[in-house]
């Protein structure tokens, strides 16, 4: 698949911002770690990988309520959500001096229902000319992501009978939630509908969101996570800054969000998901 920069400047994919905040101690400290041999790039993209995907377990797998979204507050509690991992690697990959970004796919049930957005990392080797897309999830029984810049192989393949979708975007930054029409470029914003062609995720998803995932909710295999975020500035690992909306696994509207969060395919909302 084809991957296509947000900003047209590569500069964006090293930035730091306030999720993505690489020049935290924090980050700086894991990225030492893994970076105390003498490799290359590719090398070193690898080991940050399998660091992120083993090293920090999925908050739905190992039961953690808690709602990490900063780089640094992942990789202090070694916890979370599929996009706060995704976050978590982008910030140690350029850290490094290597390019990355955010990218989604939106999955579904088996019959089509339940759609879930999952959150990816893009990266872009020094000396490359194209994106490639990493998983770092975690793997579990019936899911085996690996580190793979030729073939693909990330822990869902989309099924596109079901309107499961690939988005082809790579952002320079989560996407935020007051942004969600002007960001999905697809939306029916005359009627506040959704258009069946939509080619963006909904922008409401951010940081904080649901744990769930291809595999988890009502008529999947496995638990739901619906961990509620913890107000802004409480516990360990948060600080000031804006609060993740609530988690949930099922299609639904939370408090804060669009009234009409814009699809990406026929059907419900998607969720924010894992």
């Amino acid at each position: 698949m084809q991957l296509n920069q947000q900003s047209p400047d590569i500069a964006a994919y090293l930035a730091a911002d306030e999720a993505i905040d690489h020049e935290h101690p924090r980050v700086r400290e894991v990225v030492a770690d893994l970076a105390r041999e003498p490799d290359d790039a590719y090398t070193y993209a690898r080991t940050a990988f399998t660091y992120v995907r083993d090293s920090v377990p999925h908050s739905a797998d190992s039961g953690d309520p808690r709602v990490t979204w900063r780089a640094s507050d992942v990789l202090a509690t070694r916890n979370g959500i599929c996009y706060a991992k995704s976050i978590a690697l982008t910030a140690l990959l350029r850290a490094h001096g290597i390019p990355a970004g955010l990218c989604y796919q939106r999955l579904a049930d088996d019959d089509g229902t339940n759609p879930v957005v999952h959150g990816l990392v893009a990266l872009r080797l020094p000396g490359h000319d194209r994106w490639a897309r990493v998983d770092p999830r975690g793997n579990k029984p019936g899911v085996d992501a690996r580190f793979s810049l030729e073939e693909e192989r990330l822990a869902w393949t989309v099924r596109r009978h079901l309107g499961e979708v690939d988005y082809p975007t790579v952002y320079a930054a989560p996407p935020r939630k007051s942004s969600a029409r002007s960001e999905a470029p697809g939306t029916a914003r005359s009627s506040g509908g959704p258009s069946p062609r939509t080619s963006e995720p909904p922008a409401y998803m951010l940081t904080g969101g649901s744990g769930g995932e291809r595999g988890e909710g009502k008529g999947r295999r496995g638990p739901v996570s619906r961990a509620r975020a913890p107000r802004r500035g409480s516990g360990p690992y948060r600080r000031d800054g804006p609060a993740p909306t609530r988690c949930r696994s099922r299609p639904s509207v939370a408090p804060g969000r669009p009234a009409a969060p814009p699809p990406a395919a026929p059907g419900p909302a998607p969720a924010a998901a894992g």
